[in-house]
């Protein structure tokens, strides 16, 4: 980019920064190389400028985060198991019809789990350690292949992880995935805030950036033309699942078919709590509409409620498993200045340049403000929901952490005991040890199997195949 452009670029920028009360961040422009203004006007190019006078408010506390809450009662619920044969069958045909389009969250590193990378480059099959990637990767092609119409699969990034993300995919050949099915885009930032609203630097040419939220993948979706391309395609259904839950049904024909008979702008899974100040979101009905509450806003008194039988009274949790409508994230994005979800406030530790002195800050105690959207926050504001009960043996089992609750140890476990499982109902005899776990590790590619009916049609080869060791891998 010549200089010329350069300062095209910036006099197109300074007058709209100046209107919103952000003219500080062009402070230090005179004394920038000419790399770095363009750097710092990349930077700004990400800022939706239109909102930023609101996002200010939000920070400085004038305005309110999140929905307002009313009475709060249990919702309802459909149970997996009770739902009605109909529904399976409006999600196959929509599968065949090629309505339905996979989308992954994926912004995420393997930080927490000791891993340099992207989260889904972790390996995690208890087997084969296939990645997470390769594990959706298989499920997807394998839906393709049962219902005969390749599934269209949306990748949300982050910019720490796109480029990384890119090339794994690339490295393994997309995991045998058509190059036009696999759509990468990448999650937006936002600035973050000090307690007056005014947006902080993080060094001299570059903005204090940082991810969005999940609830921003709606938003990148309409500015990445991620939802223009699902309606080229024909999609109309949109099955959500984030990238860290290895157990999760990418593709499930039951659930997606009981969202469109129900004509749901939008759905969620849920399955009963582990206890009752378990970690998790809790499905609520508040003032008529179903919503998430984050454990950490739920009351203890309504979390260990008790209903007359003795059982738990809002035993909802939320697994981050949705099904969408195209047509209701467009309605939710259409108004590039004013976002439709609600954006949460967090004060934190955010390293900074001091204007005055243009040195560099690292705050002992919180003193900014990030906002983020939760993808949840989209449920009240949808016409029709529905909310579907699952097995959490069947389809939860997240890698949030190296070593105990929700690592990668049990993430492994619970794959293997799925795996038994679905071979036992196959018909497959499996030796049990001394605790009554299955001896022996267990794993299931994805393109054989996504649920255990899958397996039953092919029983006598499973058979074979499974007893004749105590590991045990079914492709």
């Amino acid at each position: 980019m010549t200089s010329h452009d350069t300062d095209k670029r910036m006099n197109a920028i300074q007058f709209r920064l100046a209107a919103c009360g952000q003219g500080h961040l062009l402070t230090f422009w005179p004394r920038l190389s000419a790399e770095e203004r363009a750097g710092l006007l990349d930077d700004l190019a990400q800022l939706n400028l239109e909102a930023i006078p609101h996002l200010a408010k939000l920070a400085r506390g004038e305005a309110a985060g999140g929905h307002a809450l009313g009475e709060l009662t249990p919702p309802k619920v459909v149970k997996r198991e009770s739902a009605a044969a109909s529904a399976r069958q409006m999600g196959e045909s929509l599968l065949r019809e090629g309505r339905i389009a996979a989308l992954m969250v994926a912004g995420g590193q393997g930080t927490r789990l000791g891993f340099a990378g992207p989260k889904g480059a972790f390996p995690i099959s208890p087997v084969k350690d296939k990645t997470l990637f390769q594990l959706f990767a298989e499920a997807i092609a394998g839906a393709g292949k049962r219902y005969g119409r390749p599934v269209p699969w949306y990748i949300m990034t982050s910019p720490s992880n796109d480029a990384e993300t890119r090339e794994f995919f690339e490295a393994n050949n997309r995991f045998g995935l058509a190059s036009d099915q696999i759509v990468f885009f990448q999650q937006g930032v936002m600035p973050a805030f000090d307690r007056d609203g005014r947006i902080l630097l993080d060094q001299p040419h570059r903005v204090a950036l940082s991810p969005d939220g999940h609830g921003g993948s709606l938003l990148a979706m309409a500015r990445a033309g991620v939802l223009a391309d699902m309606q080229r395609r024909g999609v109309n259904h949109i099955s959500y699942f984030q990238v860290d839950n290895p157990l999760v049904h990418c593709i499930d024909p039951l659930f997606l078919g009981l969202h469109a008979e129900a004509e749901a702008e939008m759905s969620g899974k849920t399955l009963p709590k582990a206890d009752d100040l378990e970690r998790v979101g809790n499905f609520v009905m508040a003032d008529g509409k179903l919503t998430v509450v984050e454990y950490s806003d739920f009351p203890e008194s309504l979390a260990r409620a008790r209903n007359a039988d003795g059982s738990r009274r809002f035993d909802a949790a939320n697994i981050a498993v949705h099904a969408l409508s195209r047509a209701f994230v467009e309605r939710l994005t259409a108004d590039a200045s004013r976002f439709a979800l609600p954006w949460h406030r967090a004060e934190k530790k955010v390293p900074f340049v001091e204007l005055e002195t243009g040195r560099r800050v690292e705050p002992a105690t919180p003193n900014a403000v990030k906002l983020e959207a939760f993808v949840f926050d989209a449920l009240p504001l949808a016409s029709r929901t529905l909310l579907m009960e699952t097995s959490r043996a069947e389809e939860f089992s997240p890698v949030k952490n190296a070593e105990g609750v929700d690592s990668v140890a049990t993430a492994r476990r619970d794959l293997s005991r799925r795996a038994a499982r679905w071979l036992m109902q196959a018909g497959v005899s499996i030796p049990r040890d001394a605790s009554g776990e299955p001896a022996g590790v267990y794993e299931i590619s994805p393109l054989a199997a996504t649920e255990a009916e899958h397996l039953k049609a092919a029983a006598g080869r499973v058979v074979g195949a499974a007893e004749k060791s105590a590991k045990v891998y079914i492709e």
